[in-house]
């Protein structure tokens, strides 16, 4: 019975020197976000000459807004759901800090289909290309924030003792967003500018406080 408990306190000692801070991992997502988030407006502006006719240049730059539009409450949208993640956890360990960075590395990479999808819409054939791209950039960041969550779930010693890690994996239940980011891509090959709708609906859908996040932070009764 006595080597049973020195090994059982040596697992979870040694779990415990696996841990990392949350709170590092928390802020530099954070940083990460504002700046994605921030780099898309950049991505605006009318023509130098358009002085003019200025109503009429900023009109004419729709595909712009609708691009950053969707970027936008896209990134927002993934940040409320990590923001929800994150406040559900205790601590972090070094797996779910490399799939952070994978969220990460998407989210900071939005900008650049972004932009594609602001410059080619309209544009017939580079129109589809940048609108499939678009979607399937969406799509891969959908997929990293699910394995970021499952991770979190499955591990439970790094869930808050007063969250339960079946309210965490029940967030995984509701993320339409992949089904729904495949349609548009699918979508996208015939009739691309209805694609980016259905983002930006999906964005919309994201950036919603579902009762599912709001969860995460319910205590256990008594």
């Amino acid at each position: 019975m006595s080597g049973s408990g020195e090994t059982t306190s040596s697992r979870r000692a040694a779990l415990e020197r696996e841990e990392l801070s949350l709170g590092r991992l928390e802020a530099f997502s954070d940083g990460v976000f504002a700046i994605a988030i921030t780099l898309l407006v950049l991505e605006l502006g009318v023509a130098a000459d358009a002085g003019d006719h200025l109503l009429r240049s900023i009109l004419h730059e729709w595909p712009s807004y609708l691009a950053y539009f969707t970027s936008f409450l896209t990134i927002g949208g993934i940040w409320l759901q990590h923001s929800a993640i994150t406040t559900a956890l205790r601590a972090a360990d070094a797996t779910l800090y490399r799939l952070n960075l994978l969220v990460l590395l998407l989210v900071s990479f939005v900008p650049f289909p972004t932009k594609l999808v602001a410059e080619y819409v309209g544009d017939r054939d580079p129109e589809r290309v940048a609108v499939v791209f678009y979607g399937l950039t969406l799509l891969a960041l959908a997929v990293a924030l699910t394995v970021f969550v499952r991770y979190a779930a499955e591990h439970r010693r790094l869930v808050a003792d007063h969250v339960e890690a079946e309210i965490v994996e029940a967030a995984l239940t509701h993320q339409p967003s992949l089904v729904l980011y495949a349609v548009g891509i699918g979508i996208a090959f015939v009739l691309p500018t209805l694609a980016v709708a259905l983002y930006l609906f999906t964005a919309i859908y994201l950036g919603i406080p579902l009762a599912t996040l709001r969860r995460l932070l319910r205590r256990r009764p008594h």
